[in-house]
This record gives C-alpha cells, structure tokens and sequence, in this order.
C-alpha cells in the first residue's frame, strides 16, 4: 500500500478542485491566486467607463497573474501617471525624493 500526501488550497473556507503532490506548487499556485484578488480588486476599482462581468474580470486578473513575469518585464520601463506618480517622485510626503536622498546624505556625513 503507498501513501500519497496530497495539498489542497483553501480559499475562504472553500476547498479548491485541484490538488498538488509538491507543496512548493501549491504555495506557488496560492500565491498566484493572491496576486489575482488583488489585480481583480484593481481592475475593478479603476475607474474604467466600461461594463465588465465578474467572471470576464477574474479571467483577465489570473491570467496576469500566472504570467506575472513577462507582464513585469512588458511593464518594467512604464512610469507611475497622477498620484501615483507624485507619490513616486516624493516619496509619499510631499517632499522632493532627491531632496530627502540628500539631507540623509548629509545626516550620515555629519555623524
């Protein structure tokens, strides 16, 4: 008789259908599936003027989230627009990135 540990994914008290015999799949697929929620959150809080149903939303976030390097790599040289961007380029408080990078520059020197 063989004994076969098998790996089950549950999401929100729900038991997937697929099953893993490598715990490092599944910890991948979970964290892929991680990934999806929260594209899916984005997707739906962009504000797009377009009418999308759940399914065709959740099928758009997981397959970026299973191809999730080559979607970084497509994105890797895109800028942040907007708030984003500000927030980017000043680190989130209103004041100048390159201005911070200095004073801590010249906090280190004067120590």
């Amino acid at each position: 008789m063989a004994v076969i540990v098998k790996y089950f994914i549950v999401r929100n008290g729900i038991e997937l259908d697929q099953a893993f015999t490598d715990k490092r799949e599944a910890d991948a697929y979970d964290k892929m599936l991680d990934a999806a929620d929260e594209l899916e959150s984005l997707i739906r809080n962009s504000g797009m003027e377009i009418d999308l149903n759940d399914k065709t939303v959740r099928e758009i976030a997981v397959v970026l989230a299973k191809n999730g390097p080559e979607v970084v790599k497509i994105l890797k040289n895109v800028k942040p627009l907007g708030p984003a961007r500000e927030a980017a380029e000043t680190g989130g408080d209103g004041e100048p990135a390159k201005d911070k990078a200095a004073a801590e520059k010249s906090k280190r020197k004067n120590k």
